[in-house]
């Protein structure tokens, strides 16, 4: 009787895929192996389709899914965007994905099913199905910052033959120069066209020299290929020797967190976001939806925007040119006011301790996002690793910043602000018609609030109480400290995108005024 339930039992396994491999039908693109191919579907009959085979150990019924991977949003960590379903028969077999030209570029897995086996690749763990690399215009520079007239040496993947490069300015202004759709920038360069022909199966590199005296700002290098790819490289332009006395920091940092490119080909964002096994990014790395930084429009775009219609003169600098500063004495002496317009998030110890001291030597601040220097990083090289938790290392971010990161649900809860400081900081409400009980525009995704290590004196100018559950309110907050710094905080992730509003344009003004001045 065992010896027949054993048998039985061997019956009835489900058929098995062995030797499971894919390819483009055309030359391999450097770093292509067993179960990774690279296809660019143009309709140049190059590159154009993903072949996955296997060899059957019976008949079966095998279905094919293309799986496009997403972390965050709860629930979905991945979406079909092809399936076919096969009946095939024992033996070396095949199945072909002939993406449409407008698949987004970026890595899919390949996920099969015949019987109870599903062949599927999960983050972190051993890779069993393909993955199929739709390749775009694959740009990125080796450092975020650049000065006028510093070189650098561009990466470079892509198999167009020829491209046509062209750098533009993020400004939001109107004028009679060409602009760009994507980043709204406005062309600072006429068109260059590249011959790419002789680096079409693997990446190269391409001199890069910025030429002019061009503004501190958030520049993107557009390369486009005649077949309508595009793509992007970011970098700002900063001074080695300062102009203004108003640094605004980008948060170039939590721009590569937040990247779900996919450097080792898995089919998985490289992200600590992605997955516990991840604890270091690859700064180095090009950015995903064609090169441009992730939700970078709700952090730092529309402020960016608002400084050029009102005029004022700052120095842009990348995280990297902050941890530059020797220290806080040489920010003191550089900069009066220091903006962090985005998510500020990830910060080095060096960071920390400089825009902390600049604030000890009467610095003024201004967040004007949420869930700001809340992870410690440490930066290797080209790699950024999350260590942990500030608050959890004795240095909680609020005694910084006046609140500290309290709540998130994706935005599905987001709601007015309350206006609780009219009366107590009047310079602040200022020509907003906004009165103690009023409210004003929709906020949410990530919250702050006070701790009990916030600075005593800290003034709450506006709350959006129990956004997020009891006692998970947003706090706007503004504090003094003995020597004359002023440091403001908006408490919510994404304040700053509302500024077009003409009442948040000029509250913003109003703290802008005050904080600007030494």
């Amino acid at each position: 009787m065992i010896a027949l339930g054993l048998a039985l039992l061997a019956g009835a396994a489900s058929p098995a895929l062995h030797d499971l491999q894919v390819s483009n039908g055309s030359r391999p693109y450097a770093g292509d192996r067993r179960l990774l191919a690279t296809v660019s579907p143009n309709g140049d009959g190059f590159r154009d389709r993903a072949i996955v085979s296997f060899r059957l150990d019976r008949a079966a019924t095998v279905r094919l899914e293309v799986l496009r991977t997403d972390t965050l949003r709860p629930g979905r960590a991945t979406k079909t965007i092809w399936a076919t379903t096969r009946h095939l028969e024992r033996g070396r077999r095949q199945i072909v994905w002939r993406p449409a030209r407008d698949t987004e570029p970026r890595t899919y897995i390949m996920r099969l099913k015949v019987g109870r086996r599903v062949y599927m690749n999960l983050p972190g763990e051993r890779r069993r199905a393909p993955v199929v690399r739709v390749q775009g215009i694959e740009a990125n520079f080796p450092r975020r910052s650049y000065a006028p007239g510093e070189q650098a040496n561009l990466r470079l993947a892509t198999d167009a033959a020829s491209l046509r490069l062209q750098v533009f300015y993020y400004s939001s202004q109107v004028g009679p120069r060409e602009r760009d759709f994507k980043t709204a920038g406005t062309a600072m360069t006429a068109p260059v066209r590249l011959d790419w022909r002789g680096h079409r199966n693997a990446p190269g590199r391409l001199r890069f020299i910025r030429a002019g005296d061009w503004p501190s700002g958030l520049y993107f290098l557009r390369l486009s290929a005649g077949d309508g790819r595009v793509g992007y490289a970011p970098f700002v332009v900063t001074r080695r020797v300062p102009r203004s006395r108003v640094a605004v920091v980008l948060s170039t940092n939590t721009w590569q967190a937040y990247n779900f490119w996919d450097e080792n080909g898995d089919g998985w964002g490289d992200s600590w976001y992605v997955s516990g096994t991840t604890r270091s990014v690859d700064l180095l790395r090009p950015f995903l939806d064609f090169g441009v930084p992730f939700r970078f429009r709700d952090w730092d775009l529309d402020f960016i925007a608002w400084l050029n219609r009102t005029g004022k003169q700052v120095d842009f600098i990348s995280d990297d040119d902050l941890a530059a500063f020797r220290n806080g004495n040489a920010l003191a002496a550089a900069y009066d006011l220091v903006v962090f317009p985005g998510h500020a998030e990830y910060v080095t110890a060096h960071e920390y301790n400089v825009v902390e001291r600049y604030r000890n030597l009467g610095g003024n601040l201004m967040f004007l996002a949420a869930n700001n220097f809340f992870w410690k990083v440490r930066r290797d090289g080209s790699r950024l690793t999350r260590v942990r938790l500030w608050r959890q290392l004795g240095r909680p971010e609020a005694a910084l910043v006046g609140v500290q990161y309290a709540a998130s649900d994706y935005g599905a809860h987001q709601g007015g602000y309350l206006v609780n400081g009219a009366a107590t900081a009047p310079w602040a409400f200022a020509g907003t018609g906004l009165s103690n009980g009023d409210r004003f525009g929709q906020y949410g995704i990530e919250i702050d609030a006070r701790a009990p290590s916030t600075p005593p004196g800290t003034q709450l100018l506006a709350s959006i109480p129990d956004l997020m559950g009891p006692g998970r309110s947003a706090e706007m907050t503004y504090y003094e400290t003995p020597v004359g710094a002023k440091v403001f905080a908006t408490g919510a992730l994404n304040f700053a995108a509302s500024i077009g509003d003409p009442t948040v344009a000029q509250l913003v003004e109003n703290v802008w005024t005050r904080l600007s001045r030494p």
